[in-house]
């Protein structure tokens, strides 16, 4: 007999192999899903991570939050449950046998109705980023929505409660008390996260302290010590990296220069552009593009 596993596997590479025109990373039909496939291990990639559950099926990945490593691999999840800047890495990948995984962003609305109707749950560990083996639930539910894409006429009306029933056994699960943290109403979690929308939405912009621990309904120095609980960085912190991880993308994908990209993510001088850059990406701006767009064409 197939396993739920084994079948997750077949049906996400399937899906992936279908699409590979469109890269590694592919966005499905399902809003917030998405199958992520490499025949080679990857170059260093840094992001401020949205919540969400990434379960891998074949290779290993690599996850850094702050002084943390994580590596996870076959028959395991990786789980974010908040915005918290990631360096990720896929460490085991080949021709012969992909890196292969799925992941489903976290919903508030879902989480905070779901916790509303469920009893209550034990205190647990609130930590932002953890690895456990794939509960069984959980890999059932994945493999009837990679199902579900295989008939894109069923996909508006059926995806909803199969999403659902995802975030329930997430919240039914041993880090039910974590993930509750995100859809309560008045939550430090929430409250932060109003002012984390904020700042993904207008980093390039000036954005006091003062003005973001309002929009959390919070005194600054309140909201400064919630907010790197939260997410392990201070306000300005988190903006300077969505800054530089834009600008990236800006030089790599649009071929921008390292000024132009520079000005248009906010800051006004280009050396302090290129210091921080550095320390960031371990290289300045330009030998940092080079390098990328070097081991892209060795790929390809």
């Amino acid at each position: 007999m197939t396993t739920t596993p084994s079948l997750l596997f077949q049906a996400v590479s399937r899906y992936a192999d279908a699409h590979a025109r469109q890269g590694g990373v592919v966005q499905t039909a399902i809003p917030g899903m998405s199958t992520v496939r490499a025949t080679e291990p990857s170059g260093l990639l840094h992001a401020i991570s949205h919540p969400l559950i990434c379960l891998v099926l074949q290779g290993s990945k690599q996850v850094t939050m702050g002084p943390q490593t994580f590596e996870f691999t076959v028959g395991e999840s990786l789980l974010i449950t908040a915005d918290v800047p990631t360096v990720s890495q896929i460490t085991r990948a080949s021709a012969a046998a992909p890196y292969l995984s799925i992941a489903l962003e976290l919903s508030l609305p879902v989480i905070a109705d779901l916790s509303a109707q469920m009893g209550a749950v034990s205190l647990g560990d609130h930590a932002p980023v953890r690895v456990d083996p794939t509960d069984a639930e959980v890999a059932d539910v994945a493999l009837r929505l990679m199902r579900l894409l295989e008939r894109p006429e069923a996909v508006p009306l059926l995806h909803a409660p199969l999403v659902r029933e995802l975030h329930y056994w997430l919240l039914a699960g041993r880090h039910g008390a974590a993930i509750r943290r995100l859809g309560w109403p008045g939550s430090h979690a929430q409250r932060v996260a109003r002012a984390v929308a904020v700042l993904r939405t207008d980093f390039a912009q000036p954005l006091p302290v003062e003005s973001l621990a309002a929009l959390a309904d919070m005194s600054p120095s309140s909201f400064h010590q919630h907010f790197r609980a939260v997410t392990s960085l201070s306000p300005l912190q988190f903006q300077k990296q969505l800054r530089l991880i834009e600008a990236r993308r800006l030089m790599l994908s649009e071929g921008a220069s390292a000024s132009s990209a520079a000005f248009a993510v906010g800051y006004e001088s280009v050396p302090q552009f290129t210091r921080e850059y550095g320390r960031l990406f371990g290289l300045p701006p330009v030998r940092d593009t080079q390098a990328a767009r070097g081991r892209a064409r060795e790929a390809a």
